[in-house]
């Protein structure tokens, strides 16, 4: 079995006519954690969207390949049933269906078996008083009247029941104080392991204090436009994203 989860090749993706992605290459194996950075508007979360198979997105050159597949044209819940997963930037509240209901139909449509609801009830406790979600939560209506952090939270708690082999995270951090960042970060670091990989988009890097960082992609403009380890969060914490985009004009 191969160790890549997944492999991008010179991939091309707009909306409506417009070109959003220019060429991104990039493949993430088994047990690593990588990081997408770079300025607002440069593509990121159109990028995650494009993955996952959003269908306000269309892919207009190059591959998506996941385990060795060409995922390019499969639905969003054939992704989801493959392994991937992606953690919304702004959730979506949904009226009428439970916290816990929503997670066991989840679960249920992405194993393909059926869910006992005792044992899985009794997961879903744990892990939600290791996230400090109260309880009740469980039987309240998907993130209706959540606050930002409990959204957040809630959406680290379908990552752990779900248990994908990718997790796409779309800047899970944003908007949460340092307590709440603690808890998601925590979070992560529980769900990720070996078998599994992580995409991360996030401009407040401690959501990453907690993972071991094996790639970088700085992403402006539609193209990724240098790549590097860990240090290249510091040096882009310290230095900002104009001497990249300075180098990349020839200035």
């Amino acid at each position: 079995m191969s160790n890549t989860l997944l492999e991008l090749k010179d991939l091309h993706a707009g909306v409506e006519g417009k070109e959003i992605l220019k060429g991104i290459s990039l493949s993430v194996g088994r047990g690593e954690v990588h990081v997408i950075l770079g300025p607002n508007g440069s593509g990121k979360s159109t990028l995650m969207n494009v993955i996952m198979g959003h269908p306000k997105y269309t892919v207009t050159a190059g591959t998506i390949r996941f385990e060795g597949e060409d995922i390019a044209k499969a639905k969003t819940f054939e992704r989801a049933r493959r392994g991937l997963f992606l953690s919304f930037q702004t959730p979506e509240e949904i009226p009428g269906i439970t916290v816990e209901n929503m997670l066991r139909t989840a679960k249920q449509a992405v194993t393909g078996e059926r869910v006992k609801i005792l044992p899985f009830r009794k997961q879903l406790r744990a892990m939600m008083e290791e996230l400090r979600i109260k309880p009740e939560y469980a039987e309240r209506y998907m993130n209706v009247g959540f606050s930002g952090g409990e959204k957040k939270r809630n959406e680290i708690l379908q990552l752990l029941m779900l248990d994908p082999k990718l997790a796409l995270l779309d800047e899970t951090d944003s908007g949460l104080d340092v307590d709440a960042v603690q808890i998601v970060s925590e979070g992560v670091a529980k769900y990720h392991h070996a078998g599994n990989a992580c995409l991360i988009i996030t401009h407040n890097t401690r959501i990453l204090e907690k993972l071991t960082v094996d790639r970088v992609h700085v992403l402006i403009s539609g193209r990724i436009v240098e790549e590097g380890g860990a240090e290249l969060v510091a040096d882009i914490n310290a230095n900002g994203y104009t001497h990249i985009a300075g180098a990349q004009a020839g200035e």
